[in-house]
This record gives structure tokens, C-alpha cells and sequence, in this order.
């Protein structure tokens, strides 16, 4: 069994339409698996009066309309459909190649960040360049992508102090996490880079770029062709 893996899912309420499905309790890939399982069937075969299902780092949130279903209704029917999990075939996962700038200009924390562990800022870009990140959960903001899958060779405490205004695009480290701000927004992560693709963009079909599920890779990228990418984007 996977560290932190619920033998039984655990259920508790979320909000006044919501019901929060917990595999375990930890950041885990087997975790991951069985959230990705549960998300894909509740997909493939939709539940009367379920309106959304939410896949986070150790749960699915199923959102009901109170009007059609009840909690008392929906936990013994998802626990029958959690036994099945295991014939789950899931899909193979998209991979979602990013490009990132880790220019000192977009990344203010790379010098630090290389510092706190005895490594050039080469070296930081290679590491962090280096792994197919998995895509646990989308949150925070519109777009913002929880990834697994950080080298605990970069594994950095949060800034002490938060900016209050991080650019879109920016590549951050938060402990054993890394991400990326699709708005501006406030935020105390140590920024090494930044991507130049809209993650969020309202005017698009589907606005938010990423799905939980994906693998996300990142390319490093020069100067040049960053404002080259951030051009057309405009």
C-alpha cells in the first residue's frame, strides 16, 4: 500500500452542496492514481445529481445539486464505485510542454534558491528542467498548477515575506512544490523563471491550459526567445 493510502475512502461534508472524497494523506503518486481513477469513472458513468467533481492532491470533491441528491445517497454509491477502481483502465496522460525563461530579469530567486543549496544557477535550471512533472491539482487561482515531482535537491522554504504583486507566467518554488502564477497575483513562492504561454485566458474556448492529470515538462528558454513567444501571445 502507497504511503498515507486510505484503505476505505474517508467522507466528509464540503460546503452545503459539496462531499469530499479522501484517499489518504499525503502527496503521493498512488494517491494520485486512484483520485485520477475515481474522476475518470464519476466521468464515465455521471452520477444523477453530481454537477461537478474536483480532483485535489488527496481527495475528490463531488459537488451535487441538494435538490436531486443527498450525502446519504451519494456515500454508499461512491463507496460501491471506489471496489471497482481497480479495473479503472485510465487514459495515458497529455504531456504539456512549457517554455521558461530563467533569466535573472523573470527569475529574482534563482541566485538565491542556487545558493541555499550549494549549486550553480545552471545547475538549478537543469534539475528543475529535468523531470515529467505530474499535475495533482489545478487551485489557488484560474489555472494554477500544483505539480508533483520536485528533486528534493531543490526542495526550498517560501520567501519570509510575500510579494504582493507576482507576475503571470512566473515559475516559483514553495518546499517540495513548484508552480506556476497564471495572473498576477500576490504570492510568497522563490520565482527562478517565467513562462511566457497564457495558462489562464478567459478568451479562449477553454480558458485554463492545464488539467490535473497531465504531465507538464518545462524547456528553458533564452531572453530573446521568451519576448519572441510573449510577442505572439499578445
Amino acid at each position: 500500500m502507497a504511503k498515507g493510502l486510505y484503505h476505505t475512502p474517508f467522507f466528509r461534508t464540503a460546503g452545503d452542496c459539496g462531499l469530499l472524497m479522501e484517499f489518504g494523506d499525503a502527496i503521493d503518486p498512488g494517491i494520485n492514481q486512484r483520485i485520477r481513477a475515481m474522476a475518470g469513472l464519476l466521468e464515465e458513468k455521471p452520477v444523477p445529481g453530481v454537477t461537478e467533481v474536483i480532483p485535489t492532491y488527496c481527495s475528490v470533491i463531488v459537488i451535487y445539486d441538494p435538490c436531486v441528491t443527498t450525502p446519504a445517497t451519494l456515500k454508499p454509491l461512491l463507496s460501491r464505485m471506489n471496489k471497482n477502481l481497480a479495473e479503472m483502465k485510465l487514459a495515458e496522460p497529455n504531456t504539456v510542454e512549457l517554455p521558461v525563461c530563467y533569466h535573472p530579469t523573470l527569475g529574482p530567486d534563482l541566485e538565491s534558491v542556487a545558493k541555499i543549496h550549494g549549486l550553480t544557477p545552471e545547475e538549478v535550471i537543469e534539475i528543475h528542467t529535468r523531470p515529467l512533472y505530474p499535475i495533482y491539482m489545478i487551485g489557488f487561482t484560474p489555472g494554477f498548477p500544483y505539480l508533483g515531482g520536485l528533486s528534493e535537491q531543490l526542495n526550498t522554504p517560501r520567501l519570509d515575506s510575500p510579494r504582493k504583486r507576482v507576475p503571470a507566467g512566473s515559475v516559483g518554488i514553495a518546499n517540495n512544490q513548484t508552480g506556476i502564477y497564471p495572473i498576477e497575483s500576490p504570492g510568497g513562492w522563490q520565482l527562478i523563471g517565467r513562462c511566457p504561454i497564457k495558462l489562464f485566458d478567459p478568451a479562449r474556448k477553454d480558458p485554463i491550459l492545464l488539467k490535473a492529470g497531465d504531465l507538464l515538462k518545462f524547456r528553458a528558454i533564452d531572453l530573446d526567445e521568451y519576448h519572441e513567444i510573449k510577442g505572439r501571445q499578445a
